[in-house]
């Protein structure tokens, strides 16, 4: 993670080139994400340049406040547990969706989803493509290709609106993803490791969903079990 030092640049103008930045990558929140970091900006004079090319700089004190996602996973971790929100493996997860009226909540983007997902499953994507062309959206796109990852992606800000147009605070959910991470503790994660489908499920118990289970193992367990899965042609145009 970032120092609380870091120094985050907004860009007004499409002359970054002549920016010195260096390209930091990161983990978080189990996808991969870039940060733009100062590399000369050292001195005032170098500031003052920067600003005369229509360039802002503001410490990391005066970043945007954290979205209920970016929480920090030991918080998100308590909250799980606090919430009874339980992990299965994909064979019980089988069981309760054929035996119990679960549903399982894939959050994966949406051509993985379409790739191949089990039978009945809904899926809203709790990641998304970057979809706006503003200046920093295209500073975010250069970051992620510097490390050659063309499909740059921001949090869904869609994602609760579209989980209760489907689905009410009482439905019974299994939330999946591809790897599916664990809330359970280990010598080398004691707090376990966070995942799109944690992140997810964090979400929905935030909301006032009271019946959310996480999908231990991912789909990665669930397609290498064999268990059924489908796959949807793709539309001719």
């Amino acid at each position: 993670m970032a120092a609380a030092s870091l120094t985050s640049i907004s860009l007004h103008s499409s002359a970054s080139s002549a920016l010195g930045l260096a390209s930091k990558q990161c983990q978080h929140n189990n996808h991969t994400c870039c940060w733009l970091t100062e590399r000369s900006v050292r001195s005032s004079s170098t500031r003052q340049r920067l600003s005369s090319r229509g360039l802002k700089i503001r410490s990391a004190a005066t970043k945007q406040v954290k979205s209920p996602a970016e929480e920090d996973w030991k918080t998100k971790r308590e909250v799980l547990l606090q919430n009874k929100v339980r992990s299965v493996d994909v064979k019980e997860a089988l069981r309760l969706q054929k035996e119990n009226k679960f549903v399982i909540l894939d959050v994966r983007p949406e051509a993985e989803f379409k790739e191949a997902h089990p039978p009945g499953a809904i899926n809203v994507q709790i990641y998304r493509l970057i979809k706006e062309w503003t200046a920093w959206d295209i500073a975010r796109r250069a970051a992620f290709a510097f490390f050659g990852i063309f499909a740059g992606t921001e949090e869904n800000p869609e994602f609760i609106q579209s989980v209760e147009s489907q689905l009410d605070k009482k439905a019974k959910i299994i939330v999946a993803c591809a790897a599916g991470g664990t809330m359970r503790p280990t010598q080398n994660l004691p707090e376990g490791q966070q995942s799109r489908s944690l992140i997810a499920a964090y979400l929905l118990v935030l909301n006032g969903y009271t019946n959310v289970f996480h999908l231990e193992g991912g789909l990665y367990a669930w397609f290498k079990e064999g268990l059924p899965a489908v796959e949807e042609e793709e539309e001719e145009e």
